[in-house]
């Protein structure tokens, strides 16, 4: 039986467990905490090549996104999760698959080398020290599973005077609550999530919030139409394709969109880029705290003053004193276990076909699972990716040339610049849907949609229409499950139960299935397209 290596034991890490384990290879997996979960077991403690959420962090995502493709969330868990729900459906993923006893916890991998046969062979030294006896191990494996995200490693930049600064400076990922903060006069520099939701967790209890933002941001919902997870609305077959083919249509729609929330130049928000060219910022309260006055908006920082309290911005305003710096500058890409000939980052950049395989390794058993900065829920891609990676191992199926690895990887790169402003974060972007049925193509289950309609009209229906959830890539191909199908037709009572389930005492009503709305909105936008053409 082949082994195979699993480096982390976040949610990509228990994916790719479970995943060797269906096409009957032997994993083991390597966790440096005590624990599952990575970036969403919230930790109080900052430990350094560890991500943790802040402990208020909801998801940005709905359940139905998040989940895994053969185990849906339980029918009574909230569509946006807190942190420690997600943490408990991740724990009913690994107690039902038994994928806790291929885990060895508290063990940090220290280097990972190619064997001195690996020319022939194709294997792995994976070296690893026990993190309370520090005794180093060495094993060897045939293929290795690289599931350590790029949450851990903060990216700092660089500003005149800050040296000098005689405050608190502090990055997201060292953020876990607003404890510390009362009455004292915040920056946070950044608009990405983390800043989103630090301004306004803060906007409560600090003297001030400003936030320092150089570009804006376009502002999205998690609540969309008559109060649905907005991507139980827009994510599907028929929208992401009018997005491909006529992406200067869909920007115009969002902005619409997104401007009868509120009047983003008004608000200091508004960019100069259109929303489909950067990542999405989800956030339904940063609105309402710059409206009371509790969040300021301010534009990028020039310089911090002489006196180490100050800070002066580039429209030349200034604020006189400065409690704290609040870093939400994102992070770099690292791999400190891997020397750079296996596995190099460039200015945020790393060379990865697909954004999993090296192209340049003479044999294909070295894998990078959920390094990527989705438009959309991670763990389905995650997962589709060690669907890929495991068959690849069997050698089930085989990689292009390196030539055209290479290619794939230069076109991508540059479709990136073309779509995307110009951003450390905006280099592993991919859409949702587009990119899971790229994966889905590679694996061999991407649901066949022009079958469905002729020979399962319901179902493929609900695949064109429909929100695109994970459970469609279990329909045909390789580890199928036979509950996909109804899984699909019953998601939408797992949306409603727990809003419906909190008035028991009320009648309740007949579920409304949102198949119909979202068709006919999809349709509209068909329509639109045909008349233009």
């Amino acid at each position: 039986m082949q082994t195979v290596a699993i480096i982390g034991g976040g949610v990509s890490g228990l994916i790719s467990i479970k995943c060797c384990l269906d096409g009957d290879l032997l994993p083991t997996c390597y966790e440096m905490t005590n624990d599952i979960g990575g970036l969403w077991n919230y930790d109080a403690n900052v430990i350094d090549g560890k991500a943790s959420v802040m402990k208020s962090t909801e998801v940005n995502t709905s359940k139905e996104f998040m989940a895994f493709s053969d185990f849906p969330p339980p029918i009574d868990y909230a569509n946006y999760m807190h942190n420690t729900k997600l943490l408990e459906y991740y724990r009913m993923y690994a107690l039902k698959f038994n994928l806790m006893k291929y885990i060895r916890f508290r063990r940090r991998v220290i280097r990972i080398e190619p064997t001195n046969d690996y020319e022939k062979t194709g294997c792995w030294l994976i070296y690893s020290i026990d993190t309370d006896e520090k005794n180093e191990i060495c094993e060897k494996f045939d293929a290795v599973m690289l599931a350590t995200g790029h949450h851990a490693y903060p990216r700092l930049p660089t500003f005149p005077g800050l040296d000098k600064f005689k405050g608190e400076k502090l990055h997201s990922w060292q953020y876990k609550t607003p404890h510390g903060f009362e009455d004292k006069t915040v920056l946070i520099i950044g608009i990405g999530s983390s800043a989103g939701d630090m301004a306004v967790e803060l906007g409560h209890i600090a003297k001030q919030v400003y936030v320092s933002t150089r570009r804006g941001t376009w502002v999205y919902n998690r609540v969309g139409p008559n109060g649905w997870p907005v991507d139980m609305y827009r994510t599907n077959t028929i929208l992401a394709t009018i997005q491909k083919y006529s992406p200067w249509l869909m920007n115009r729609l969002i902005e619409r969109e997104l401007s009868k929330k509120f009047d983003h130049e008004l608000y200091s928000l508004k960019p100069n880029h259109r929303p489909l060219q950067q990542h999405p910022f989800i956030n339904d309260d940063l609105p309402n705290r710059i409206l009371s006055g509790l969040v300021i908006l301010k534009p990028n920082v020039k310089e911090f003053t002489s006196d180490g309290h100050g800070v002066i911005f580039e429209d030349g305003t200034q604020i006189d004193h400065i409690d704290c710096i609040l870093m939400a500058t994102g992070f770099n890409i690292s791999f400190p276990y891997l020397n750079e000939t296996i596995l190099s980052v460039k200015d945020n950049k790393i060379q990865l076909y697909k954004f999993v395989w090296p192209p340049h390794l003479i044999h294909s058993t070295l894998a990078v699972i959920g390094l990527i900065q989705p438009w959309g829920a991670i763990n389905p891609m995650a997962e589709l990716q060690a669907r890929w990676a495991v068959r690849i191992f069997k050698r089930e199926l085989k990689l292009p040339s390196h030539m055209k690895m290479n290619e794939n990887i230069h076109e991508r790169f540059n479709q990136m610049c073309e779509r995307y402003v110009t951003s450390p974060r905006h280099t592993i972007q991919v859409d949702y849907i587009e990119y899971c049925n790229e994966l889905a193509d590679e694996v061999g289950c991407r649901p066949d949609i022009l079958f469905y309609l002729l020979n399962d009209f319901k179902l493929g229906w609900f695949l064109l229409f429909g929100p695109c959830t994970p459970y469609r890539y279990r329909l045909q191909g390789p580890n199928q499950w036979k509950d996909a199908r109804q899984t699909i037709f019953t998601q939408n009572e797992r949306v409603e139960y727990p809003l419906r389930c909190q008035c028991r005492n009320r009648q309740n009503q007949s579920i409304k299935y949102t198949i119909i709305p979202m068709s006919i909105f999809s349709l509209i936008f068909v329509i639109l397209i045909l008349l233009i053409i």
